[in-house]
């Protein structure tokens, strides 16, 4: 099932997409006056699937890609985190903040939590999960170099672009995760490449910190992250989830 938060006559609702028609979500608040012939996605906003209390992202976890940068593995998760406020939705615009340099994509697979979550084991990890998405790790390169550690390089407003909904229904274990860029394939690999798998990232996270429902783990990137640049169309697709479609402006 996929499930997105959308815009409809001023509120924000919650539903479930089939085909082109967006549907009642029973249980969800919401739902209230939603009408039960459901909307097309012509009428509505879709929105950005989750309002996370934090988005835990994943460095260096695709074997293609450490080997593209020449480094080693790392032998536990590298985590680190970015704040809600960057949070964007499909078809919002990545804005470049001036004298930064260089700001780049990275297209990953995104783990939305459905429940709350501490100190679970890789094997139970997969019952506390409601679905997956689409994530772009926008990174201001240039100052994640100068500064040695990453918050100020993946913290600003724009910089994590979620969508376009959530797929619950998914095996995370080998899916294409692909990046394009103005319409050019420029990042493809496979959840298969990753380093540590989701169930374990969830369960690591979870030794470190509570996970809350609608929380987002961010499981990394793989080969090929690149520039962007005023006018740009950037596109994540993952496999069985869907494509989120961001324009890239100046500040």
């Amino acid at each position: 099932m996929k499930v997105l938060r959308f815009r409809w006559r001023e509120r924000d609702w919650w539903g479930r997409l089939e085909g082109d028609r967006v549907l009642p979500l029973p249980g969800i608040e919401g739902g209230s006056g939603f009408p039960p012939e459901g909307l097309s996605l012509a009428e509505i906003r879709v929105l950005a699937p989750t309002v996370p209390t934090k988005i835990v992202a994943v460095g260096l976890n695709y074997r293609d890609h450490a080997e593209e940068l020449g480094l080693e593995l790392p032998e536990e998760p590298l985590i680190f985190l970015k704040p809600p406020s960057a949070v964007i939705g499909p078809e919002d615009s990545i804005r470049l903040p001036e004298g930064v340099g260089r700001v780049d994509y990275e297209a990953e697979l995104a783990v939305v939590m459905g429940k709350t979550a501490r100190k679970v084991s890789p094997s139970e990890a997969r019952r506390y999960i409601l679905g997956y998405t689409c994530f772009n790790d926008v990174t201001a390169r240039d100052l994640q170099r100068k500064d040695g550690q990453w918050t100020r390089a993946k913290s600003f407003d724009t910089f994590a672009p979620l969508g376009p909904w959530i797929e619950t229904d998914l095996d995370p274990s080998a899916v294409r995760v692909r990046a394009y860029l103005n319409g050019k394939l420029v990042q493809d690999s496979s959840t298969e490449n990753l380093v540590f798998p989701v169930y374990e990232l969830v369960s690591f996270v979870s030794h470190v910190m509570t996970l809350y429902p609608g929380d987002v783990i961010a499981t990394g990137t793989p080969p090929g992250v690149g520039p962007l640049s005023p006018g740009d169309v950037v596109e994540i697709e993952v496999e069985g989830v869907g494509r989120l479609v961001n324009f890239v402006k100046g500040e």
